[in-house]
């Protein structure tokens, strides 16, 4: 089955006629090398603190939401519509959508929770209750894939989500590395519809042409192309929206088959202490008894007050994870990764 995706490819922020489209699955245009295309890739890996806009780090939002109810989001059958007037960008040999693109673009329906749009006039990267970041590729994000290299963590075969995944670039190394199920969740739905979902087609699609043979070969030309091969990893994938503890309940009850989770990914996902209750019980809740939570957060997040010692702490007096700070990253504002598993897991 072969599909013919129209989808842009900037690798040149500060050229935007100079779009290039991308055939899935071939060969790509040189990259640059990893840490400029961190810091380069629709702003990068972001090291401020969450939230990001200046005008609200010195405020603790306390704001009392209705809780999200959680949404399952279906593949549509026509691939072409997921990456439809999509541009994207390369960082760590992995496409995601340009927001600032997207900002332009998004509207009506396919900004229905006005997200896109209330970010862009608030200047911030945090509404609470409304939108939790997730058009932004936070910084320990990268952070996380490094240690997954580094720690040879072995996905293979393995069950993962990944938990407040935003751009899904952790569930998408997950796949890439033979996952047997990833699950996307995100708190926005249109996070999900308009970056989480493309991102996957965008890498997922066709993984007929080795990365050798990606970095070796010529450019491409400035024109669509059809994307050789079957969309099978999506097969493996399930996406959804909503608060975690509606999403967790989904899950548990929906007659769909469902196992837990060998593995769970989160990425800056503890900014906000009044939401630890309701990570730990969906934590609890989603993972196998032998399981694995890998958690990557910056010490401390100002303004906000959430942190990764501040959530350690949450978890101990929970008794029912083990901890372990197993990376810290002094480089920037000091970051960490964590694993957790249960108390009395082997």
């Amino acid at each position: 089955m072969d599909f013919r995706f129209n989808f842009a490819i900037d690798e040149n922020e500060n050229s935007e006629a100079d779009t290039h489209y991308l055939l899935l699955g071939s060969p790509k245009h040189k990259q640059d090398p990893t840490e400029q295309s961190r810091k380069t890739a629709d702003g990068g890996a972001d090291s401020s603190p969450r939230p990001g806009a200046a005008k609200h780090q010195d405020e603790a939002p306390k704001t009392k939401h209705c809780v999200k109810a959680a949404k399952e989001h279906i593949i549509p059958g026509d691939l072409n519509k997921v990456l439809e007037n999509k541009v994207m960008e390369t960082v760590l040999d992995l496409y995601h959508v340009k927001v600032s693109a997207l900002e332009m673009t998004c509207s009506g329906d396919a900004d229905s929770e006005g997200i896109v749009s209330k970010s862009v006039s608030s200047h911030s990267d945090l509404i609470p209750g409304v939108y939790e970041g997730g058009l932004k590729i936070w910084e320990c994000t990268f952070d996380l894939m490094d240690y997954f290299s580094e720690a040879e963590i072995q996905f293979t075969n393995k069950t993962v989500l990944d938990l407040g995944c935003g751009a899904g670039l952790l569930g998408i190394v997950a796949l890439k590395c033979q996952a047997e199920r990833v699950h996307f969740q995100d708190y926005n739905s249109t996070v999900i519809e308009e970056i989480t979902l493309p991102n996957v087609v965008a890498n997922c699609v066709n993984e007929s042409t080795s990365g050798k043979d990606r970095k070796a070969s010529k450019p491409l030309a400035k024109r669509p192309k059809k994307a050789e091969g079957s969309p099978d990893m999506l097969t493996k994938c399930r996406f959804f929206s909503g608060e975690w503890s509606e999403v967790s309940q989904l899950l548990l009850s929906s007659n769909k088959p469902f196992s837990k989770y060998d593995i769970i990914l989160t990425s800056e996902t503890i900014y906000n202490p009044d939401y630890y209750s309701a990570l730990h019980d969906t934590l609890a809740q989603l993972l196998d008894k032998n399981g694995r939570v890998y958690l990557a957060s910056k010490v401390h997040y100002f303004g906000v007050g959430g942190g990764i010692y501040l959530f350690q702490k949450f978890i101990e007096e929970r008794n029912v994870f083990r901890t372990s700070i197993i990376k810290t990253i002094d480089q920037g504002l000091q970051r960490c990764i964590m694993e957790m598993a249960f108390k009395d897991s082997s």
